[in-house]
């Protein structure tokens, strides 16, 4: 990753910090979960970067990005594209994990020609359209954030080691940084149904999820409900991975996603 520059990129009230291979493919934009940053793609990124021109983006409240109060509302979608605007990307790929597949499937919802292909790495589906994040999961939310903020880099290296055993130990560390990076107020509200994130993606789109005892949020039948509302939508389950999918069955996910990105799909 020698190549990879870093930079920031302004958006309605802020501005979102991002890292950049020196890829000379079509572009591929990559939008992290809840308390993560960019470079918790670095593993995917190293992979793909023969391929395309891939930007990681720090989310709000996240990273080096705009931090966050509490006092503002924000939409992580609407970030995405306006960064993708902003950064010249002509229809680029469109891939996210966890809150940032949420916000990738909204963006190529809301902007059917405006992207080529799309990624869902274990969106959460599984949020109703009248149930905003209560104050008791906020709560519990600012209270996670403070007690990374609280610890060592030792102690969430540890941290890492006991709730993520199966981990590979290059993912750690980039998971860990992020960690002390987050806004209490990170928590988005996400109040539009799942189903009305997919209704209108024009495009051929991968979702891909793991097995709910392991953690998934993408049930089989929400997977098998969201391809029955768009065929543009085919679905792909990784055995052995949770929610963190990449990580924890990271051969398999890399072996789908790019037979999804060749074309083949």
């Amino acid at each position: 990753m020698t190549s990879w520059s870093s930079g920031t990129v302004r958006v309605s009230g802020g501005a979102l910090a991002y890292h950049r291979t020196a890829g000379r493919g079509p572009s591929l934009v990559l939008s992290h979960g809840l308390t993560d940053n960019g470079l918790c793609w670095r593993r995917l990124a190293s992979a793909l970067e023969g391929r395309f021109d891939i930007v990681m983006l720090d989310a709000r409240g996240h990273g080096a990005s705009t931090r966050l109060t509490g006092e503002e509302s924000f939409d992580p979608s609407r970030d995405l594209g306006e960064a993708i605007a902003a950064l010249g990307l002509q229809t680029p790929i469109v891939m996210g994990h966890s809150v940032g597949a949420w916000a990738t499937a909204a963006h190529a919802n809301n902007n059917p020609d405006g992207v080529a292909k799309v990624v869902l790495e274990d969106p959460p589906f599984r949020v109703s359209a009248d149930a905003p994040p209560s104050a008791a999961r906020r709560q519990k939310f600012r209270e996670m954030v403070e007690r990374y903020r609280s610890m060592s880099d030792a102690g969430i290296d540890a941290l890492g080691q006991t709730t993520h055993p199966d981990w590979r130990p290059e993912d750690r560390p980039d998971w860990a940084a992020a960690k002390r990076q987050v806004d209490p107020a990170a928590l988005p509200e996400l109040t539009t149904s799942w189903r009305e994130l997919v209704d209108r993606i024009a495009v051929p789109t991968l979702l891909v999820h793991g097995e709910v005892e392991l953690g998934s949020l993408v049930t089989p039948a929400i997977a098998e409900e969201a391809m029955s509302l768009n065929a543009n939508i085919q679905a792909v389950q990784i055995k052995g991975a949770g929610h963190n999918v990449r990580r924890e069955n990271f051969p398999l996910y890399l072996e789908a996603v790019q037979w999804f990105l060749s074309g083949s799909a």
